[in-house]
């Protein structure tokens, strides 16, 4: 009996998915009886794992009081527990936090946040943002218009502003044909040259993320880098927001990225690890001197949507948080690092379709080149990144995309993120799947002459 047709929208229209049936530690499991360690944490997000037993349960427990209230009519317990805890968490003096329901949405609030901020400080002038090419802040057209990844932009360029306009801190591909440390940080520089031409009083804030992800592939700074950035935007009196939706909660071996450099964000957006995947949860964190300064002025932050700081979500956030800390998740990812890395740096050498492998923690990414010797990338058209997570789908393995990072043309990348809860033997594991499946894949584009110099035997 053929299968009754589905209404759902996936992602691909007309593509087949396999069903989940349930998930346990880092394990997803099929309603067929297949096993696929999630070695991409979903989209980089379940951070603890599935089926976490006291996340079901805090789950039940907020459930059994109240799921929904309004924020304009009610605060909750849960809310102002979780606020608290992040405020605890979080660098710098970024005591105040707005929840919303995704990392998009955070993006989009820390945006009108900042341009608000300059408003009730007698400068409605200064509204313009600079981010970075080969970056991802978001769908919504706030967050996608701070984004410089061109694939996800073209389609609705019309609808977007231009913020970016800087250049990334792509080492392995640098913009400028240069290699650091001789080539003076160029990159960074370059967002000086930007404020200048715009004009500071036109400059309301830097977006970045800490290291690139979906856009490149966990791409990350020289370390000198956001010492510099930090250095420009205090210079010219620009806002400095950290979109650590990915990076956040103990990703990369931290608490939160910028830790790594020491440099304190005016706004930080959060999402994916906040819940762990376990309810649609985001928030943006801001400063003391820009919470005070609206507070003084209209006392109101334009932004907010119906489910903003349910205490539902509140409620299963807060639990995540209190797991990880209670587990020590984070510690976890900072000692498996070189592990990781160590590993990664060996399958490279073994196949030279691996040009590039770079990361912190439990973020780190594979990029693929046709030539090793001239880091020349694939073809857009050739689709590499893809077939590559299908074939480690199809061995049990999930990893997540990074592709099209160069000017939206070519640049090929996976993103390895598996659970912060993973063990060695279980990161074993995933890099010997990982390891056949490149194998695989090499020999498929050396039979196909894509592969340049070296053949795979």
């Amino acid at each position: 009996m053929a299968k009754n047709k589905s209404h759902l929208i996936k992602p691909l229209l007309g593509a087949s998915y396999p069903e989940v049936a349930y998930g346990k530690g880092i394990y997803l499991y099929d309603t067929d009886g297949n096993r696929y360690l999630d070695g991409a944490s979903g989209a980089v997000t379940a951070n603890i794992g599935h089926g976490v037993p006291e996340i079901i349960q805090a789950m039940k427990e907020q459930a059994e009081k109240v799921s929904f209230v309004y924020r304009s009519q009610f605060t909750n317990r849960p809310a102002e527990e979780l606020a608290e805890k992040l405020s605890q968490m979080a660098p710098g003096d970024l005591d105040y936090v707005f929840f919303v329901n995704s990392g998009s949405e955070a993006m989009e609030t820390a945006l009108k946040i900042a341009i608000q901020f300059w408003q009730e400080k007698g400068k409605p002038e200064k509204n313009r943002v600079i981010s970075r090419w080969t970056s991802y802040h978001g769908i919504t057209l706030g967050a996608l218009s701070m984004s410089g990844h061109v694939l996800r932009r073209n389609r609705f360029s019309s609808l977007l502003a231009d913020y970016p306009v800087v250049s990334p801190p792509y080492c392995y591909q640098c913009p400028f044909y240069e290699t650091y440390p001789t080539c003076g940080l160029k990159c960074a520089n370059e967002l000086e040259t930007a404020i200048q031409r715009i004009g500071p009083d036109k400059v309301a804030a830097f977006v970045f993320e800490p290291i690139i992800g979906a856009a490149g592939g966990a791409i990350v700074p020289p370390d000198p880098y956001y010492n510099r950035i930090k250095e420009i935007c205090d210079k010219y009196d620009i806002l400095l927001i950290a979109d650590e939706v990915m990076t956040g909660f103990g990703r990369t071996g931290k608490g939160f990225a910028m830790e790594h450099w020491g440099v304190e964000p005016d706004i930080m957006a959060l999402g994916k690890g906040l819940s762990g995947g376990y309810t649609p949860i985001g928030a943006t964190m801001a400063s003391e001197r820009i919470i005070s300064t609206i507070e003084r002025g209209s006392k109101v932050i334009m932004s907010g949507h119906t489910l903003s700081g349910n205490p539902q979500s509140a409620a299963i956030a807060l639990a995540v948080v209190d797991y990880m800390n209670l587990h020590q998740v984070c510690d976890n990812a900072a000692d498996l690092e070189a592990f990781v890395e160590q590993e990664l740096h060996q399958i490279a050498n073994r196949y030279p379709l691996v040009g590039d492998v770079r990361g912190k923690g439990l973020l780190w990414g594979l990029e693929f080149v046709s030539n090793p010797d001239t880091k020349e990338c694939f073809p857009i058209h050739t689709f590499v990144t893809e077939r590559t997570i299908k074939k480690c789908f199809e061995k049990g393995l999930i990893v997540y995309p990074a592709v099209g990072g160069i000017n939206g043309t070519s640049g090929d990348a996976v993103i390895v993120a598996p659970p912060l809860t993973i063990n060695k033997e279980e990161v074993k594991l995933l890099l010997t799947t990982l390891e056949e499946a490149i194998a695989e894949i090499s020999h498929d584009l050396d039979q196909e002459g894509l592969l340049q110099h070296r053949s795979i035997s």
